[in-house]
């Protein structure tokens, strides 16, 4: 049997701030019913002051260390999924890498809401090489830093936050069982920062038009994200001759409530086997599927043995899923 990538520990991180339906009632043309009904949230984790992507990531990989219970100098391979880097040079990883110890090789990796499963995907690629035996893979974000607090299409629904996971190579009939990658360039315009990079550099004209806060065609979005999960996920269940009905687990990227539920009903999982936790910290891009697999560890959900379904979307436009068979063979 082929090496595949086992997840042996899960570690978040959550600022303790929180920014209610209510708070935003008082700054935009909105209201709690209004946001949760069209998205599902309640709160959402804003990171203070002295947090940032890798302080937040930093504390995250600590906590799957230590489920793991291995050190950071057992770690092989360091790969931080972000789309909202500490700075633009260096990478988040090499902060990251500083603040845990950790003197291996890093990089991250922009693949926006779906960062975490193409780090999933690219860490189980790794250890297959047998050049890594053990991967730490880090979803992290402070998306309220780059939202425009104005705008009600997006201020309603990004929270920070990370979450991490540690990758160990396996040969039993655990981890990583099957997987689809997706990218569609004609969406990239839907959903993005148009400032700030190479192809329209920051300026005093981009700041004072907006052009460094995060954009969105919502509906746009939704339409794409429902159909690119169902496709994702209808392709790798094929690949690993899966049913939905074996499906123990769907954990998807947490971005809104209707997608989630439209994607779940297509694909054939009933709503008492899917892990939501939007309510309480809204869509946190790349940190999202890991943080809501440690609160169903936590809570007893995800067992050892059970078959989890993970799927989600970006920006670019990206998509995946994975199926994972939980626990060490």
């Amino acid at each position: 049997m082929s090496t595949r990538a086992e997840i042996t520990g899960i570690g978040v991180a959550l600022p303790d701030a929180r920014r209610t339906n209510a708070d935003l009632e008082a700054r935009v043309d909105t209201s709690d019913a209004w946001i949760r009904e069209r998205t599902g949230i309640r709160e959402r984790r804003v990171a203070a002051p002295d947090e940032s992507t890798a302080t937040l990531a930093i504390d995250a990989g600590i906590a799957a260390l230590k489920d793991a219970r291995i050190a950071p100098e057992d770690v092989d391979l360091l790969i931080v999924a972000t789309a909202t880097p500490e700075q633009p040079i260096p990478h988040t990883g090499a902060f990251v890498a500083e603040g845990m110890g950790i003197r291996c090789g890093s990089f991250d990796l922009a693949a926006g809401c779906s960062g975490f499963l193409y780090s999933l995907v690219v860490g189980n690629s790794m250890l297959g090489t047998g050049t890594a035996q053990r991967v730490l893979v880090i979803g992290a974000e402070t998306l309220t830093r780059v939202i425009d607090p104005d705008d009600r299409a997006t201020c309603i629904l990004f929270g920070d936050g990370a979450g991490a996971a540690v990758l160990e190579a396996g040969n039993g009939d655990r981890g990583l069982l099957a997987w689809d990658l997706g990218t569609d360039g004609s969406a990239a315009e839907i959903l993005g920062i148009r400032a700030g990079g190479s192809r329209r550099p920051a300026s005093a004209e981009t700041v004072a038009s907006g052009e460094h806060w995060l954009h969105m065609a919502g509906q746009e979005v939704f339409r794409r994200a429902v159909r690119a999960v169902v496709s994702s996920i209808t392709t790798t269940l094929e690949r690993s001759d899966s049913s939905a009905h074996e499906v123990d687990w769907f954990v998807p990227h947490q971005a809104n409530a209707r997608i989630i539920d439209a994607a779940a009903q297509r694909v054939g999982i009933p709503p008492e086997r899917c892990v939501q936790n939007i309510e309480r910290y809204g869509n946190t891009s790349a940190a999202s599927i890991p943080i809501a697999i440690r609160e169903a560890l936590d809570d007893g959900r995800v067992s050892p043995g059970d078959l989890v379904l993970l799927a989600g979307f970006g920006a670019g436009m990206t998509w995946g899923s994975a199926l994972v068979r939980w626990g060490r063979s």
